[in-house]
C-alpha cells in the first residue's frame, strides 16, 4: 500500500496527501468518503467547500422535516462539472466537515511552516 500524509479525518471520510519516495505530494489533496474518491487541487477544494455551502442553504428548508438526515433527495455538485452525488443532510454536514477541516489544516500549515516561520 502506498504511504500517505492524512490532513483530517472524521467518521465519514478521509482527506490526506499521497507520498512518493518519501516526498509529501502536496499539489493534490485525496478526498475519500462514502465509497468515492477525489482529488482535488486546493482551488478545487476551496470551489467543493463553496458548493456544499450552496447546497446547504439550498436545503434548508428541509430543517422541521423528520426524514431529513435520512434522505437521498439531495444533489451536491462538485468541482467535476458530469459528477454530482446525492446525499442526505447528514452526509452533506459530515462532507463540510471533512472539506472545512481539510481546509483548516492546509491553511494552518502553510501559516506554522511558511509566514509564521521564525
Amino acid at each position: 500500500m502506498r504511504e500517505i500524509e492524512q490532513l483530517y479525518h472524521n467518521n465519514f471520510g478521509i482527506a490526506f496527501y499521497w507520498k512518493k519516495e518519501n516526498e509529501t505530494l502536496t499539489d493534490k489533496i485525496q478526498l475519500v468518503f462514502k465509497e468515492t474518491g477525489f482529488y482535488f487541487t486546493v482551488s478545487e477544494l476551496n470551489q467543493f467547500c463553496d458548493l456544499i455551502e450552496d447546497s446547504m442553504i439550498e436545503n434548508a428548508c428541509c430543517e422541521a422535516c423528520e426524514l431529513k438526515n435520512s434522505c437521498h433527495k439531495f444533489l451536491l455538485k462538485t468541482p467535476c462539472a458530469a459528477i454530482d452525488l446525492a446525499v442526505s443532510i447528514k452526509e452533506l454536514k459530515s462532507i463540510k466537515d471533512l472539506v472545512e477541516g481539510s481546509l483548516f489544516r492546509i491553511e494552518l500549515d502553510e501559516y506554522v511552516y511558511g509566514v509564521g516561520l521564525n
